[in-house]
């Protein structure tokens, strides 16, 4: 049994983590990164396996809550960051402008997360929208909707970036 289960996970990982990886190096942009974020999936399958009917899947939500945590990270240190830097200028009395961001990374990061899961799995990670409806619990006309409501605000938040840029 367990030389079996043994085989099972190393064929799994050997199939999926390459593609998994490469899926979280676009959405964090850092290839360390990406690396701990798909090994740490792998892991949480591993203490899950027997329990786990679909682990392609299991795998894919697991590593876009991680990349969410390491957004919410790095959000937290950006925020700190510009409050050291705003205090220094407010106490030197420099004036501090900030320019708006159109990273369509960080849009993404804006999302609520019942649209930026679908967004998530079905632009990122490549995954139909019938997969996506499993894995999220959702209707596959629920999905639709949340994709198309994720890309309307996508794009109005991206025109505004863009005008506050030009």
């Amino acid at each position: 049994m367990k030389r079996s289960r043994d085989t099972a996970a190393s064929e799994l990982f050997a199939a999926l983590y390459p593609r998994l990886a490469g899926w979280c190096r676009r959405l964090v942009d850092d290839d360390e990164t990406a690396h701990e974020i798909a090994s740490e999936a792998f892991t949480r399958l591993w203490a899950r396996w027997s329990r786990v009917e679909e682990p392609r899947g299991f795998l894919y939500v697991t590593a876009a809550n991680l990349v969410r945590d390491h957004w919410r990270k790095l959000e937290r240190e950006r925020r700190a960051m510009r409050r050291v830097t705003t205090e220094a200028a407010v106490n030197s009395g420099a004036e501090q402008t900030e320019q708006a961001d159109p990273s369509v990374r960080l849009l993404v990061q804006s999302l609520p997360e019942r649209l930026r899961t679908p967004i998530l799995l079905h632009y990122y990670a490549d995954m139909p929208i019938r997969e996506v409806s499993v894995l999220t619990g959702r209707k596959e006309g629920t999905v639709k909707a949340d994709l198309h409501a994720a890309r309307e605000l996508l794009r109005v938040h991206l025109r505004r970036s863009l005008d506050h840029t030009l």
